[in-house]
């Protein structure tokens, strides 16, 4: 039903700068400097990811450059105690490394970068071989997306796949990425589904569920007392309100 979700190969940047385990200090920072990164994978003879080594792995031999570190230090910081220390990119670098493959989605990647506490991740192939970089600005270039784009695929990827003969027309307009849905479907208990499905949209940013359920009929109901008379929106906003919600 849905377009095919966007993919880490989509975003991520081919041209991979990286560094072997014998790598120098100097050498480590000066490729950082040149080519405007914060983090360099580690890759051995057959370019396959070693680990990564980052500003902040680089940054304890500044920090402890002016002096004894003191005993707190020495007790709770010993990694970067041993960093201080270090004069490659093997003895600098995080390992193992945090990857990604190229067919992950987005979404895979973004729960990867939380988990691993990474800004970026090595994207490698089945061998463990560096393709390219991706970034958590890479992630966010999905919702760059146009929004008659976003709003097309929910007209029709959702739209009309649940509600093929709506009571009403539904309207879907997009607007900096949030999505507004008004009209009148015939059976408002799918309506969460359609909003978690619009929410699932790539670039969808947010969800106004504006839909409402067929009109009240009471002279047509012997169950329904008659009601003073009132707009059909304030009348069928207490049908609907519970199916808007998810």
């Amino acid at each position: 039903m849905h377009g095919t979700p966007h993919t880490v190969a989509d975003v991520m940047t081919r041209t991979v700068v990286a560094v072997v385990g014998d790598t120098v200090f100097k050498d480590i920072v000066k490729a950082m400097g040149r080519w405007r990164v914060s983090a360099l994978p580690v890759v051995d003879g057959g370019h396959r990811a070693l680990g990564v080594v980052s500003e902040a792995d680089l940054l304890p031999k500044e920090e402890f450059h002016d002096g004894d570190p003191d005993r707190y230090a020495r007790l709770r910081r010993l990694s970067d105690l041993a960093k201080a220390g270090a004069r490659t990119a093997e003895e600098l670098m995080t390992a193992p490394a945090v990857t990604v493959r190229a067919d992950e989605t987005l979404a895979r990647a973004a729960r990867i970068m939380a988990r691993g506490k990474v800004k970026r991740l090595p994207v490698v192939d089945a061998d463990g071989v560096v393709e390219g970089i991706v970034s958590r600005s890479d992630l966010l270039k999905v919702f760059l997306r146009d929004d008659e784009d976003i709003a097309d695929e929910v007209r029709h990827q959702v739209v009309a796949f649940l509600f093929p003969d709506p009571e009403k027309p539904i309207r879907v307009l997009a607007n900096d990425g949030v999505v507004t849905l008004t009209g009148r479907v015939r059976d408002t208990s799918i309506v969460p589904v359609a909003v978690r499905l619009v929410r699932a949209v790539e670039g969808v940013v947010g969800v106004d569920c504006e839909l409402l359920g067929p009109p009240r009929r009471p002279d047509l109901d012997a169950d329904l007392p008659d009601a003073p008379p009132t707009d059909d929106a304030a009348q069928d906003r207490e049908i609907a309100s519970d199916g808007c919600s998810s």
